[in-house]
């Protein structure tokens, strides 16, 4: 692991390698904060949010507009990953065309990214770094070969099952809680192949033990959060699962969707809150496998005119009990197009380093993309 992160630092462009935030981001610490580059501080926070690489773990991309990209231009990110419509195979590669053509269309403002160099040069040319992919398998139907075809497409993650099972595996609110079909391992094999990162985000309990296990690199957890803070959430991770994925070189990005990170929004859960899952995910895994994701428009919820009835209620039967769905469902500071200044002004108040803060923004997804894609 320490071996590949060396040899990254040593592949990055001398114009990003040089820059004094960058450096300071490769220590070995797996402490948050309280390092030597804490002089780096005296540079206002805000500065450094804007010359950092920044990348969101998941961003819904349906229903693209103007407004998108408005949000977009404010947000300050370098990329993100887009999560497309994985319905069914002709819709799903719908999805991907539509987007391919989106970017082509818009050369000045977005890359198709399918390594971890497209970051990096969407940094360098002030442009946003957009990698397609799904939040289900459903798509690939019974054929391992379709992956092939998502591959060649562009497609460069794609989570294993959502909530319910599906051919490769149980779902986080599947009953049966059954782990990764025979089936299931052989496309985990498949996607290790080819490059197309392996998401556990939705997966079960032992559908995402199993897939870290079966997976030869590292994996994602896009947008999740610490069962230890938020216990019997079906889609929480435990501290088990965090260190076994920190282990094989993995992320897990902090959801920023507030009833997934607490039971009560607007009383003890807040933005202290969400940072104190990814203080936690840094303390149990490591500081350089923990990053960001919203899982909502880049907009916000609340811009794309989500209310109780059109966007509460549906989820009251779409989603089980379990899920703890609450309205409103977001935490304000974060259903903004600010949501990570307001994040690195947060972790910068609670003593974590220039090197750290820069991290967890997009570092460490960059550092995995690096290892993982091919």
């Amino acid at each position: 692991m320490q071996s590949n992160r060396r040899k990254f630092l040593k592949s990055l462009p001398l114009s990003i390698l040089f820059s004094e935030y960058l450096l300071s981001s490769f220590g070995d610490s797996t402490n948050p904060g309280h390092d030597a580059s804490s002089i780096f501080r005296k540079k206002n926070i805000d500065k450094i949010y804007e010359e950092a690489i920044v990348i969101d773990g998941i961003v819904i991309t349906r229903n693209w507009n103007e407004v998108s990209d408005k949000a977009l231009a404010k947000s300050g990110y370098t990329g993100f990953n887009a999560s497309l419509d994985s319905g069914s195979l002709p819709r799903a590669l719908k999805s991907i065309t539509e987007w391919k053509a989106r970017i082509a269309k818009n050369p000045d403002r977005f890359i198709c990214a399918t390594s971890a160099e497209d970051f990096i040069r969407a940094k360098k040319e002030n442009k946003v770094a957009v990698m397609l992919g799904f939040q289900n398998t459903t798509m690939l139907e019974k054929s391992i070969d379709n992956l092939d075809i998502f591959y060649h497409a562009g497609t460069r993650w794609m989570q294993l099952t959502y909530n319910q099972r599906n051919l490769i595996g149980d779902g986080c609110t599947e009953r049966t809680n059954a782990g990764l079909s025979d089936f299931g391992v052989k496309v985990v094999e498949r996607m290790n192949d080819l490059g197309i990162i392996i998401d556990l985000s939705h997966c079960g309990h032992q559908t995402t033990n199993e897939g870290i296990q079966f997976s030869k690199t590292g994996v994602s957890i896009n947008h999740s959060m610490c069962e230890a803070l938020h216990k019997n959430h079906p889609r929480a991770k435990t501290d088990e699962q965090i260190r076994a994925m920190a282990d094989k070189g993995g992320v897990l990005g902090i959801i920023c969707l507030g009833y997934m990170i607490g039971p009560e929004l607007g009383k003890k859960t807040t933005l202290e809150t969400y940072v104190g899952h990814i203080e936690h995910a840094v303390n149990v895994g490591g500081i350089g496998h923990v990053g960001l994701a919203a899982d909502f428009a880049i907009q916000g919820l609340a811009a794309t005119g989500a209310t109780r009835e059109n966007w509460y209620v549906p989820r009251l039967t779409r989603f089980k009990p379990s899920y703890k769905v609450q309205w409103p469902p977001w935490i304000p500071e974060l259903d903004t197009t600010d949501r990570y200044r307001h994040v690195a002004r947060l972790l910068d108040k609670r003593g974590f380093s220039t090197g750290d803060i820069e991290k967890i923004l997009g570092l460490n997804w960059l550092r995995f993309f690096r290892e993982t894609l091919k």
